[in-house]
């Protein structure tokens, strides 16, 4: 890649093989019922969802509830990860808060053995374009880790910043959540032609084709930490260019999913959450400021889930 190191190229190429291949994972965090870290039951969880061949794994981000773990948690779970995946996938952890915060996380990881880390928009506060980068420029002074910017809420590149952001040599791509069509292609263009980018919309599959016609074909997907064999029809279906089975999937099953989602602030997690439960996998609730599902919502939950996984088989032909 252009203006990076030859370590951060490595982890760019690696993450650029695995995207072609897969959805990104984002797993959940295994919690107790008291709200305490269950390590086992994470490393059970998480040892399916690398069965099922995702492009990348990235722990302790947003569906991992990255805001709510101290730095010891953090480090047994980025750890756990990167003992569970033993090279076979890159393992990108979540880092935030502040610059200087964010450098600790970065150094947690760096030490656990992870591959790259995913900056998180910072706390809080708007900030002016020299600010964001500035901010992962001092990250970047932090860290061996190649970088990933994360680009929602508060956090806007203009197409300018962008180009001082990629000048930056560990910083390899950009994670979108803005769904922005118009600024993303002005951001594709201005960038080296080999940064990185991903569609890292809430419930990446309803943006999906959209994202492709600005040339940012990968994307996270939160139904992979629940229903793998959901996110993986679709996946397929997006590559070989199967809109039937898209439109059915996205019809049957997605939209009913995100609008549910869209009932209560905070189901983006902890529906995904209740869902993975669903199906028996263990990890357990939601912590704080986050609140499980009402009964009611979790009944139409099942129904939903039921129906998706019951289309997978209607839908995927044969090998």
């Amino acid at each position: 890649m252009t203006g990076i190191s030859a370590e951060a190229a490595q982890v760019a190429q690696r993450l650029r093989d695995g995207m072609a291949g897969g959805v990104l994972s984002f797993p959940l965090t295994s919690f107790r019922d008291d709200g305490s870290l269950d390590l086992d039951a994470y490393r059970a969880y998480l040892a399916d969802r690398i069965a099922t061949a995702p492009g990348a794994v990235f722990p302790a981000c947003g569906t991992g509830e990255f805001f709510s773990l101290d730095e010891g948690e953090y480090r047994a779970v980025v750890q756990a990860t990167v003992e569970l995946t033993d090279g076979r996938l890159p393992v990108i952890a979540g880092i935030g808060y502040g610059w200087a915060q964010a450098v600790r996380f970065a150094r947690i990881a760096e030490d656990a053995g992870a591959d790259a880390a995913l900056v998180l928009p910072h706390y809080l506060v708007s900030a002016p374009q020299d600010g964001l980068v500035e901010q992962l420029r001092r990250i970047a002074g932090g860290t061996r880790l190649p970088l990933i910017a994360y680009q929602r809420g508060h956090v806007a590149f203009t197409a300018a910043s962008l180009r001082r952001v990629a000048e930056i040599p560990s910083v390899i791509g950009l994670k979108d959540g803005h769904s922005d069509l118009d600024r993303l292609q002005r951001l594709t263009l201005a960038a080296p032609e080999d940064f990185l980018f991903f569609n890292g919309a809430a419930t990446a599959e309803i943006q999906a084709r959209a994202y492709t016609t600005v040339g940012v074909p990968a994307y996270s997907s939160a139904v992979h930490a629940f229903a793998p064999e959901i996110a993986d029809a679709c996946f397929t279906a997006l590559r070989d260019g199967d809109h039937g089975t898209v439109d059915t999937l996205l019809r049957d099953f997605y939209v009913p999913f995100v609008e549910l989602r869209d009932r209560v602030p905070g189901y983006a997690v902890s529906l995904v959450k209740a869902a993975a439960r669903l199906r028996g996998l263990p990890v357990g609730p939601v912590r704080a400021p986050l609140t499980d599902p009402a009964p009611a919502d979790l009944s139409d939950l099942e129904k939903v889930l039921d129906h998706g996984l019951s289309l997978v088989g209607a839908v995927r032909r044969p090998a």
